[in-house]
């Protein structure tokens, strides 16, 4: 299990928590490039807990380079990758994973039958969300999923490095780009119904938007 976590000193040490519990006995990397105390409070966490691997880096790698390190440290026959603001709870990405059998990959999804809303985004946020979802992922890259941005997929080893020299995009664009090189590979992939809120503290910002535009765009044409 991959966590990314930029700047996640406020909670880092109970979202480690509930993903020990929900994960007993597997790995579990948490990748930190951020300038505060979480990897400091992750290497605690790990001195009393050795499935929890820190990987440190002075530079920032984006969410989508945390993941990629993360991908090339991990061990595991499934990978999966999820958010570190709790926004789809640790036993349910647990169950995914679970539930990979006879699949390339599962990918969390906040709008199928069965899913679940808790916590509703702010409005702007869901309509930006719907127009990249049909923009990007239905019109520019092909992709038939609903929810290509939900922070909650787990994927077979042999997929993930069969893609992992191929991914250009570090930041939140990876999560498409992802679902992009493995489709176009003939890998299956599947969209998975989950309990999801909105969390807030999120380092996700919408002047982000031009950037990922820009990267999707050199990585569909470039």
């Amino acid at each position: 299990m991959i966590i990314p976590a930029y700047n996640e000193e406020t909670r880092i040490r109970s979202v480690l928590s509930t993903f020990i519990q929900a994960f007993s006995g597997h790995e579990i990397i948490v990748v930190c490039d951020g300038a505060d105390r979480t990897a400091d409070i992750v290497d605690e966490v790990s001195k009393e807990n050795p499935m929890i691997r820190l990987l440190r880096y002075q530079e920032r790698l984006g969410k989508g380079g945390a993941i990629i390190e993360g991908f090339r440290a991990s061990h595991g026959q499934r990978i999966g990758f999820a958010d570190a603001d709790e926004s789809a709870e640790p036993a349910e990405i647990k169950g995914m994973f679970d539930a990979l059998d006879g699949a390339d990959g599962l990918i969390g999804s906040r709008r199928l039958k069965g899913s679940k809303i808790t916590i509703k985004q702010p409005l702007m946020r869901r309509a930006i969300s719907r127009i990249f979802n049909i923009v990007f992922a239905h019109i520019l890259f092909g992709l038939p999923f609903n929810d290509t941005q939900c922070g909650a997929k787990v994927f077979t080893r042999e997929a993930v490095m069969d893609i992992i020299d191929d991914l250009e995009g570090r930041g939140f664009e990876t999560d498409l780009e992802i679902l992009w090189r493995l489709e176009k590979k003939g890998y299956t992939v599947r969209e998975y119904p989950i309990t999801w809120k909105h969390s807030e503290g999120s380092t996700f910002r919408l002047s982000y938007s031009w950037k990922m535009f820009v990267s999707l765009m050199k990585i569909r044409w470039g």
